[in-house]
């Protein structure tokens, strides 16, 4: 169900892009609506690992560096069925991890020394299953491909916003639209997009924390590093940048009331209820 949800809503995006084109420029603005999500997923899919490792100043770690650490996800990637991927480490007491990478056969994973500190080896453990579990659904590229169409949307967004000020965008007989289509897309367009985004985004999370919990082989070790990682991510916020916040295993960015419907995450309390009826059973 959430594969099949994912596809729909990746599709709704990719038609949403099209949209946002053809309300700047007809045919043509669609054509070049997909020529630009082409040319940026190109580069998201080659380089956005990259990118995003140095953004955090995370340094490779070997077995000689981190001998416990690298043959516990070692352990995890034989139990998953997986290549090795490439170890990192972040120096920052913020307490979090994430992956990264186009495939399984080139990932890697980091953690912060801050996560290293709090949790248990268990809780550990289930914390890097879940990002494993991550590369090996490909949810890094999928979550790559979807902010590369959400941020084209709000691309064109702009550009609709500026047509219409200057009387711009097409004739309301040149396949309807004109410039109350520029108007909606300019305003709604980016607000759709994010939230359809954010909706992929919370449906790998519960898919990652699912097979997390089938690789580290129990449940409860990541719902007891969640109940931790809630907390001490409100005691030491995380200066993250939103476009890479949904890659993270708790929301390193706050914000509740109508803000949560634009979380990269869903609720730490559902997330932690799935993971102990997968352990006790419903009740």
């Amino acid at each position: 169900m959430n594969a099949l949800r994912t596809t729909l809503l990746l599709a709704l995006l990719t038609c949403l892009l099209v949209l946002a084109g053809g309300a700047i420029g007809g045919r043509s603005g669609m054509t070049m609506a997909l020529v630009m999500a082409g040319v940026m997923n190109f580069v998201s899919y080659w380089f956005s690992d990259k990118i995003v490792l140095s953004m955090y100043g995370a340094r490779e770690v070997g077995e000689q560096d981190y001998p416990e650490f690298y043959a516990m996800v070692r352990q995890l990637a034989i139990q998953a069925g997986m290549p090795m991927p490439r170890v990192y480490l972040i120096e920052s007491d913020t307490p979090n991890a994430f992956a990264t990478g186009r495939n399984p056969e080139h990932a890697a994973v980091a953690a912060t020394t801050g996560i290293m500190r709090i949790l248990t080896r268990d809780e550990l453990m289930g914390v890097m299953a879940h990002e494993l579990s991550h590369v090996r659904h490909r949810d890094i590229l999928i979550s790559s491909i979807a902010a590369t169409i959400a941020g084209a949307i709000t691309y064109l967004a702009h550009m609709a916003q500026w047509a219409a000020m200057f009387g711009g965008g097409r004739d309301s007989d040149d396949e309807g639209g004109g410039a109350l289509g520029l108007i909606f897309m300019a305003i709604l367009g980016p607000i759709a997009a994010m939230l359809i985004q954010m909706a992929i985004s919370r449906s790998r999370e519960y898919e990652a924390d699912r097979g997390g919990a089938e690789i580290s082989g129990n449940p409860l070790y990541l719902a007891g590093a969640l109940r931790k990682l809630e907390m001490a991510n409100r005691q030491i916020p995380m200066d993250a940048n939103p476009a890479t916040a949904h890659m993270f295993i708790v929301n390193p960015l706050t914000g509740g009331g109508l803000l949560s419907l634009f979380s990269t995450h869903p609720p730490l309390e559902e997330r932690i209820r799935r993971l102990e009826t997968m352990a006790y059973g419903p009740k």
